[in-house]
Formats: structure tokens, C-alpha cells, sequence
């Protein structure tokens, strides 16, 4: 099956990935929401024919680190997988290159 892209932003799958404050050092709740909104910017470009990326602070440990949507409607991981396959993406290739870019986000927001 052939998809128009972009696909309209009900369609895309919406990636809202929840950054802890402690990543950013002892001090880390004081950058968190700066950090964000640089990290969003970083990241808006990937995958945005399919994907639209939200990155938020995660103050509630009891709310996942990623969670998958479309459509308004929660993903589970299987589903997020099927998703990402229409598109040749494999979900946990998909999470890690997410995790090391923000890994990189990280230290550049730092000044590392």
C-alpha cells in the first residue's frame, strides 16, 4: 500500500517522548523545559513525513517514556511497530536512533 507524503497530521503517528530532568545534571529540573523546546526543534525534521515529535518534560514516573498515537488514539508496541513497518522502520531501531540523538542533544545543550 502507497501513501501520499506527508501524510496530514491526523494520520502521522505522534512520538511523545518524556525527557526525566535528571538527565540534564543536579541542576536538571531548572533546564528541562529550555531543554525541550531545543530538542523539538532538533528533532522536528525526522521522519516528519510520517512522524510528529513531542518532547516533554517527565515529571510523573508512572507516565510512559514514549508513547505512540495517531489519530488521537493511543499505540501499543505492537501497533507502533505496524505502523513504523509501513514506512520500512523497525520500532526498536526506530527508539534507539531517538535515544542517541537525544543523547547528543544532551551534551550539545550542555556545551560537552
Amino acid at each position: 500500500m502507497a501513501y501520499d507524503l506527508p501524510l496530514p497530521l491526523y494520520k502521522k503517528l505522534t512520538v511523545t517522548f518524556r525527557v526525566e530532568p535528571g538527565c540534564l545534571g543536579p541542576d536538571g529540573i531548572e533546564h528541562i523545559d529550555d531543554f525541550c523546546k531545543f530538542a523539538k526543534k532538533q528533532v522536528a525534521g525526522l521522519d516528519s513525513d510520517f512522524v510528529r515529535w513531542v518532547i516533554t518534560p517527565r515529571y510523573d514516573k508512572s507516565l510512559l517514556e514514549t508513547e505512540y498515537k495517531t489519530n488521537n488514539k493511543r499505540l501499543d508496541h505492537d501497533k507502533a511497530e505496524k505502523y513504523l513497518k509501513v514506512f520500512g522502520k523497525e520500532l526498536d531501531e526506530f527508539e534507539e536512533h531517538l535515544q542517541d540523538k537525544l543523547s547528543l542533544l544532551i551534551d550539545q545543550y550542555l556545551g560537552r
